[in-house]
């Protein structure tokens, strides 16, 4: 009765605007206060153990906009604003989540062979997007695609499987949006595949939530974790422009940047828990709007090193708090 009276005042104190560890940014999403050491996603305060998440003393970005989660746990933090904000490429996440749903692959399945239109070749030679060199009849699995869109970031791409899986990209961005309100992503707008378009809108809160569903999935989670894949008849490689996944533990999952958007990242984690019968925990992470107003390669170098000041914390510091904070939200089994 005392340890709940505890977190009762502790839930009290972060309403206030003062939080655990003395964070003071007060945001609103859901119509709800927040703090950067709240837990906050979708309008429902989720507290695990309040103590254990302030030892964690993460560096949260000092800009923008950031969320991180624990499987088993729930929401360990809310930094920033939660203001829908353009995403960029992050957008491609819920384009492969959606192709994934509609045309499932198993473990070792290519999937169905795609044939390229003169849309998406034409598409290639354009100077001002991010852009795979696939040419006019060159026939390509799902898988195949789906690594190309994701790892070099190719919006071609993205646009040639909206089409492909939905007649249309504005059909296809319907799906997109349907999946988004399912998933509760209520600060989500998609107006594109690629994320191209700064009409495109989320929140690293909602960000969050997708990232979870998208590991889920095998076939995108296999995918995601790749540092580069080939396209026939070319010997360059395509390399994930993800280069958190250097670091220990990192296994996933998208970048994007554009000037309006800054550099943006959802990432995945593992870090050792004794607890787990895979003996690894996954952490997800998203930060968004680093640097906006600068040039794409700016924004998404700032996105990269901040996440992983985050991502360093979490691999160093979660596995000792890990047992206090277990049993939190089952939705984040």
């Amino acid at each position: 009765m005392r340890r709940r009276a505890l977190w009762a005042a502790l839930a009290v104190v972060l309403i206030a605007g003062t939080g655990a560890g003395g964070a003071t940014l007060a945001t609103r999403q859901g119509g709800h206060a927040a703090t950067g050491n709240d837990t906050r996603a979708g309008g429902a305060l989720v507290l695990p153990a309040p103590e254990a998440i302030a030892a964690l003393g993460l560096p949260w970005p000092q800009e923008g906009q950031s969320a991180v989660a624990a499987a088993n746990v729930g929401v360990l933090g809310v930094k920033g604003p939660q203001q829908p904000v353009p995403i960029a490429s992050v957008t491609k996440v819920m384009t492969a989540y959606v192709v994934l749903r509609d045309h499932p692959l198993k473990d070792g399945e290519d999937g169905p062979t795609i044939t390229v239109d003169a849309q998406a070749a034409a598409e290639a030679g354009s100077a001002d997007e991010s852009t795979a060199p696939v040419t006019a009849g060159q026939r390509l699995t799902q898988r195949k695609l789906l690594e190309v869109m994701l790892l070099p970031s190719a919006n071609n791409v993205a646009r040639l499987l909206a089409r492909w899986d939905a007649g249309s990209e504005e059909a296809f961005v319907s799906r997109m949006n349907a999946q988004a309100a399912r998933l509760g992503m209520t600060g989500t707008t998609y107006t594109g595949a690629s994320g191209l378009e700064a009409t495109t809108v989320s929140t690293a809160a909602d960000q969050l939530k997708l990232a979870r569903e998208a590991m889920k999935d095998p076939a995108l989670r296999a995918t995601v974790a790749l540092r580069d894949t080939t396209l026939p008849g070319r010997a360059a490689p395509l390399h994930n422009t993800n280069r958190l996944l250097d670091q220990p533990g990192v296994v996933g999952l998208k970048t994007g940047s554009t000037t309006s958007a800054g550099g943006n990242l959802m990432w995945a984690l593992e870090v050792a828990d004794g607890k787990s019968a895979s003996g690894r925990r996954l952490v997800y992470g998203v930060v968004l709007g680093q640097r906006a107003g600068t040039t794409p390669a700016d924004g998404l170098r700032a996105a990269l090193e901040r996440s992983g000041r985050l991502v360093d914390a979490l691999r160093q510091k979660l596995p000792g708090v890990l047992p206090a904070l277990d049993g939190g939200r089952q939705e984040w089994a």
